[in-house]
């Protein structure tokens, strides 16, 4: 199967971003729960894109979007969480949440029309 090249590029540029915030996170706030959460979720969206990338049937293709977009939604909340109580600054979390529901709005888009050429 065939990913659009920029929900793979967005996708592993926003995992680095995750990253370099579990690395803000842990050294800077010594914050270790929510920082380790937010580093799965932020990652595996990538990565479940990387995979569907080599799924063996449309249905696994899509199955792996979905899976993406579900960590893509959790992100966003660890995200909101982080924010509201004063780990992220409103700017810092500004900045990053528009990633995260840019990659949103691109799987979401993505898997509307997959599911439409599917069903035709």
């Amino acid at each position: 199967m065939k990913t659009d090249g920029a929900l793979q590029s967005k996708s592993k540029a926003f995992a680095i971003r995750t990253v370099r915030l579990f690395q803000f996170l842990t050294e800077k706030k010594k914050e270790f729960v929510l920082s380790k959460q937010i580093l799965r979720s932020g990652t595996s969206i990538g990565a479940n894109i990387a995979e569907a990338k080599y799924a063996i049937s449309k249905k696994e293709f899509v199955s792996k979007l979905q899976i993406a977009l579900k960590e893509a939604s959790e992100t966003s909340f660890w995200l909101e969480l982080l924010n509201e109580t004063d780990y992220l600054a409103h700017h810092e979390f500004a900045d990053i949440n528009a990633d995260c529901e840019e990659m949103i709005r691109l799987l979401t888009s993505s898997l509307l029309t997959l599911k439409k050429k599917l069903s035709t």
